[in-house]
């Protein structure tokens, strides 16, 4: 080194120390100077904050979530055969992939993988575990097991001994009263008739958990649960001092298949065998709240550059005077970034904490029966770390950005740039960028219009996207077409007020751009979020309702009703028609956009020679009755256009034990919307569910009359069920609403929408701080208080008009893409709620505009 290069480095350090401690200064001054605007961007920036940590926790405890261990409470081990199903496809130009997704029905395992496990090392007991639904007396609902099963929930007697014969049973203590005691007798039903039992004993268990039980033989078991040669999982008690790795390692060793199908289940794992879809429903919830944290994600960015950026352009003259005076490039950049940066952290900070009792509602508006969600202390302190880095992270990249075409001025022109007005117009890139997005809207919206089901979904939902991105960068541009549609009657009907906010409003596109924005941004996705489903929602109920030809249903315990009612309801005088309903689920592997894909689709298990007269599915070709035998199937027409298969052709599936089927597809039809995709046999699908009862019992009266009476005699034998008047709801293929429903509702359009509207109010009090001075000007020149009032209220309207309007047609476009391929019409939203989300942006924007600019408007023409 030089003595040159010497002198040189401690020089350099020292104008650098020099220049952190003026932007220090820059900085510091400058917060308290605009601590108003900054309470803007503190508000969106804690709002944002919140809301992205209360998603981390409740994502988080989705994710911990593991099913409750109750009926093998008693076991050290369980055997089960694999509950999920994979497909593995290569997609276009990448290598294979494989998808996998969990099974609705349960998947039987052999009866020999039962003495396999009994000869594994460290194994004490085997139990062959199956179970039935019973109903006791006169219809409470109950399990059926067998006796040696007891043990594996730690049942033990407590009155009277262990069933012998075929007509005994052990009663669990909560059922005491329908059996009476030991001796006594109670009358059950599992499949067909009720029949009468002696009670030989009563069993009392410290595991309370789900159903109670009734003890039969495990003989007797075997012949009721109607698959003799599978069991639903072997339960494993282990030797004294064998851990569970051993366990698990041997049991594995032995059952271990020539299929690879079996899975050994040790500590907290065994209650997955117990409630076989648990993990399913999980996966389902998990996709729709993460497709929603994504929509947060997209919004909480969206809001936080909308004001960050505003709070900087609305400094503009002040940086071009910074610039002009002397200040370098770099000083200003680093006193904006650290001005930022402070308001974020601090902002960050507070709505980590505000996450946790926020994460901590949506998690308890959740229905995850019977999925506990747990939440580790440590988790609502990552989640709300998580939102306020992403929060603090994504503030200070804004700020410099947006004072960046200021910063990088000469000073000469900087100071030239101090006097000038606000410019209107966005920058090329950014203009581009946004012409770019809107196409890719609009494409997106016509990809959704021709295609159906998921697939449509996805590519409604990213036009939907691309164009509330579009309108925020295009903001200026459409203020001032906006501005030209709605400035002249406001001009004319308002005298002069009416003037000054016209004029106003024009000579400012890029603030009411920036005030547009979240307007649009609530409008369009509560738009979105809320039309989407009511469409569904309504054309379902439209086409249930059209299919309709039952006049009466037979509904039961929700454990199902016996096979067998059906056909004594068919015998009932009076009876024209009477089909059961038979519910489960079928899996289509596919490809969607080249890559692999699983979809469970609901399916109804149907009577064909019944099916005319209770349903009409409006077949539109081949012919629904020769839906019989184990190899048929009638297909909605959009699911047969998607898979390309018609009448004739074949269809591969998978039921919901599993099983691969391929079947003939012997009629299309067009009510699928409210029958659900697909309709096979109910002989065909009653050997591969769990359970083969029916949910509901169809009926249609003879020549218009009423049968009620005589159903209910026939129905006399069987417990528990009931006949009423049918209505839509009974022959949808889904509820018309539920728990789980309306609570991803609450959280996507309640949450994210006040959140939006909690921008628009900080947004508009951001521009409204900002405009004090304009206000005070207008006072000095002789505008009335008044007069100055009713420009704000008209430059309210006209803000909330266009934005309603903007926001209204950026929705109705994949709306439309989305509703008329699905349903075969328009996109439909309550008008109460269309007018309630009206009213509420009305208020944010009145609230958000005409507070903070109050004191200015106030300050006489003498004050100053």
């Amino acid at each position: 080194m030089t003595l040159t290069q010497a002198r040189k480095k401690p020089v350099r350090a020292t104008a650098r120390a020099r220049s952190r401690r003026a932007s220090a200064f820059l900085a510091s001054r400058s917060l308290t100077a605009h601590r108003r605007a900054w309470t803007a961007v503190f508000a969106a920036v804690a709002a944002a904050a919140a809301l992205l940590g209360a998603f981390s926790l409740v994502l988080g405890s989705l994710l911990l979530a593991r099913p409750p261990v109750e009926r093998y409470a008693g076991a050290d081990a369980v055997v089960v055969a694999d509950q999920r199903v994979s497909y593995t496809a290569k997609p276009w130009g990448s290598e294979p992939q494989t998808v996998t997704a969990h099974l609705p029905e349960r998947v039987r395992l052999d009866r020999s993988v039962v003495a396999r496990a009994a000869a594994a090392d460290g194994v004490a007991r085997a139990v062959a575990d199956d179970s039935v639904p019973v109903t006791v007396g006169e219809g409470a609902p109950a399990v059926g097991r067998s006796w040696p099963s007891a043990a594996l929930t730690a049942y033990e007697l407590s009155e009277g001994r262990a069933p012998r014969s075929a007509s005994e049973v052990v009663v669990d203590a909560a059922l005491v009263t329908e059996g009476g005691e030991p001796g006594g007798h109670v009358m059950l039903q599992v499949d067909g008739v009720a029949r009468q039992y002696t009670v030989s004993g009563v069993a009392a268990t410290g595991h309370r958990g789900g159903a109670p039980a009734v003890f039969f033989t495990e003989p007797r078991l075997t012949a009721l649960a109607g698959h003799p040669g599978t069991v639903d999982a072997v339960a494993v008690v282990a030797e004294r001092g064998v851990s569970a790795d051993a366990l698990r390692a041997s049991l594995g060793e032995a059952v271990a298949g020539h299929d690879g199908g079996e899975r050994v289940l040790t500590g907290a794992e065994r209650g997955e065998a117990e409630h076989i879809d648990a993990l399913g429903g999980r996966g389902d919830l998990l996709a729709m709240l993460a497709s929603i944290a994504g929509t947060v994600v997209m919004v909480a960015l969206l809001v936080i550059a909308t004001t960050v950026s505003q709070a900087v352009h609305q400094r503009s003259g002040e940086l071009a005077l910074l610039r002009a005076v002397g200040a370098t490039p770099r000083q200003l950049r680093s006193a904006i970034g650290r001005e930022a940066g402070r308001v974020a952290g601090a902002a960050a900070v507070l709505g980590a904490i505000g996450s946790v009792p926020l994460g901590l509602l949506m998690r308890s508006l959740l229905t995850t029966d019977p999925l506990p969600l747990p939440v580790p202390v440590w988790l609502p302190f990552a989640a709300g770390a998580v939102g306020a880095s992403l929060v603090a992270l994504a503030a200070r990249p804004v700020a410099l950005s947006a004072a960046g075409s200021v910063t990088r001025m000469r000073p000469a022109a900087a100071l030239s740039a101090a006097r000038a007005p606000e410019p209107g117009e966005p920058g090329r890139l950014r203009t581009g960028a946004g012409v770019l997005l809107a196409v890719a809207g609009l494409g997106s919206a016509g990809t959704a219009a021709t295609q159906s089901g998921q697939a449509a979904a996805l590519a409604a939902s990213g036009a939907a996207t691309s164009l509330i991105i579009a309108v925020a960068l295009l903001g200026p541009w459409i203020a001032r077409i906006s501005m030209r549609v709605l400035g002249a009657p406001v001009r004319r009907a308002g005298g002069v007020s009416g003037f000054l906010a016209a004029r106003s409003a024009a000579a400012h596109n890029r603030r009411l751009g920036a005030a547009l924005t979240p307007i649009v941004l609530v409008v369009a996705f509560v738009c979105v979020q809320l039309a989407a489903g009511t469409t569904l929602e309504r054309a379902a109920d439209r086409q249930a309702a059209d299919a309709l030809r039952a006049d009466l249903v037979v509904t039961g315990p929700a454990a199902g009703i016996p096979a067998e009612a059906a056909g004594a309801v068919r015998g009932a005088p009076g009876v024209a028609a009477a089909t059961g309903l038979l519910r489960s689920a079928v899996v289509l592997a596919h490809r969607e956009a080249g890559d692999p894909a699983l979809d469970r689709f609901p399916v109804l298990g149907v009577t064909a020679d019944q099916l005319s007269g209770t349903l009409d599915a409006r077949v539109t070709s081949g012919d629904a009755a020769a839906l019989t035998g184990r190899g048929t199937v009638a297909v909605g027409e959009d699911r047969a256009d998607d898979l390309g298969a018609g009448v004739g052709d074949t269809v591969e599936l998978r039921l919901g034990d599993g099983t691969q089927v391929r079947l003939k597809v012997v009629a299309l039809y067009e009510r699928s919307l409210g029958l659900g995709e697909f309709m096979l046999p109910r002989e065909a699908l009653a050997g591969h569910v769990s359970a083969p009862r029916d949910q509901q019992i169809l009926v249609r009266s003879a020549d218009d009359g009423d049968a009620t009476s005589a159903v209910r005699r026939a129905l006399a034998s069987y417990k528990g069920l009931h006949v009423r008047p049918a209505t839509a709801d009974d022959v949808r293929i889904s509820p018309s609403s539920s728990d789980q429903g309306d609570a991803l509702i609450i959280i996507g359009v309640g949450v994210i929408g006040g959140f939006a509207l909690l921008a628009v109010v900080s947004t508009l009090a951001l521009i409204s701080v900002g405009r004090r001075p304009e206000f005070h000007l207008l006072r000095l020149v002789g505008t009335g208080r008044g007069q100055l009032l009713r420009m704000r209220v008209l430059e309210t309207g006209l803000v909330t008009v266009a934005g309603l309007t903007i926001g209204t047609v950026v929705a109705a476009i994949p709306l439309l893409a989305f509703a008329l391929p699905a349903t075969g019409g328009l996109p439909y939203l309550p008008p109460a709620q269309y007018g309630l989300l009206a009213l509420a942006v009305t208020a944010a924007a009145a609230l958000g505009t005409l507070l903070p600019g109050a004191r200015g408007g106030r300050r006489g023409p003498g004050t100053g």
